[in-house]
């Protein structure tokens, strides 16, 4: 793994909001990476969560059908199979984390496994912090390629530096691919940056870093493994995203997100 970064690649991405790490993961933790991914996408049967079938509403049957056909996502495989266990708690990813984001340490919030399939819809500009539990400027993702991404299979692009004044005010991902510019028009002129990546590398980005993927534009699938990292220290916020309703019950804005059963710490200075 291609897990020591340079001073300037950390400089790069506090400056653009992402980063891409080519060559991250070798051939052979390339293949353990895929074969973890599909067994453990395989054992959930379509369910998104290991508790659950869903975790995010879809609105009406019109829109799920849309929405279906972005992505297929599965979240927190690390906690229901143990090959995905040991690839998403390793300590060299918490430090990169860390590292990148300027934190002292770094919890997993939760990972996805987001694969478009043949011909899948765009994904549009979006931010990711606002989903979750907790509203800190530093979290951040990282997004590993487990097949080539192209710009004809639908591989991620970036708006430079958007992250240094966006909020937490976002659209989603929705039908339109530029909702996210009717909360921050200044950035409709930005010119955007394309994630291509060979299997095997990597990016991070924050998660308020402006983003979106094309539609899949070819007959093959464009896997890719992601996981969104949590400072240390962070605390409830009020929004439910992943969590159970029994812990959403036993928390109160404020309370803070330390439990290792569910958000393990990965990495401290």
């Amino acid at each position: 793994m291609r897990n020591e970064l340079s001073p300037e690649q950390v400089n790069k991405c506090q400056e653009q909001g992402f980063l891409i790490v080519e060559g991250f993961l070798s051939a052979p933790e390339l293949e353990q990476w895929r074969e973890a991914l599909q067994e453990a996408v395989q054992a959930r049967k379509g369910k998104k969560m290991p508790d659950r079938e869903d975790v995010y509403g879809k609105g009406d049957d019109a829109d799920k059908n849309y929405f279906d056909q972005v992505f297929d996502q599965l979240i927190n495989l690390w906690m229901d199979n143990e090959k995905m266990r040991k690839v998403m708690l390793d300590e060299r990813l918490g430090k990169m984390a860390a590292e990148l984001s300027g934190c002292d340490s770094i919890r997993i919030w939760h990972d996805q496994a987001l694969i478009k399939k043949p011909w899948a819809n765009p994904t549009s500009w979006h931010l990711d912090t606002p989903y979750w539990s907790f509203s800190d400027r530093r979290a951040l993702s990282i997004w590993v390629a487990l097949d080539d991404a192209t710009l004809e299979n639908g591989c991620l692009f970036f708006l430079p530096g958007t992250y240094k004044k966006t909020s937490f005010e976002n659209p989603g991902i929705t039908k339109n691919m530029g909702a996210i510019f009717e909360y921050y028009p200044e950035f409709k002129t930005h010119r955007s940056v394309a994630a291509v990546m060979k299997a095997g590398s990597c990016s991070f980005h924050n998660g308020l870093t402006v983003h979106g993927a094309q539609a899949n534009m070819t007959n093959g699938y464009r896997r890719a493994m992601t996981c969104a990292y949590m400072p240390g220290g962070s605390t409830f916020n009020g929004i439910q995203n992943i969590l159970s309703d029994e812990q959403v019950a036993h928390l109160k804005v404020g309370d803070p997100l330390n439990d290792d059963r569910q958000n393990p710490l990965l990495y401290a200075r």
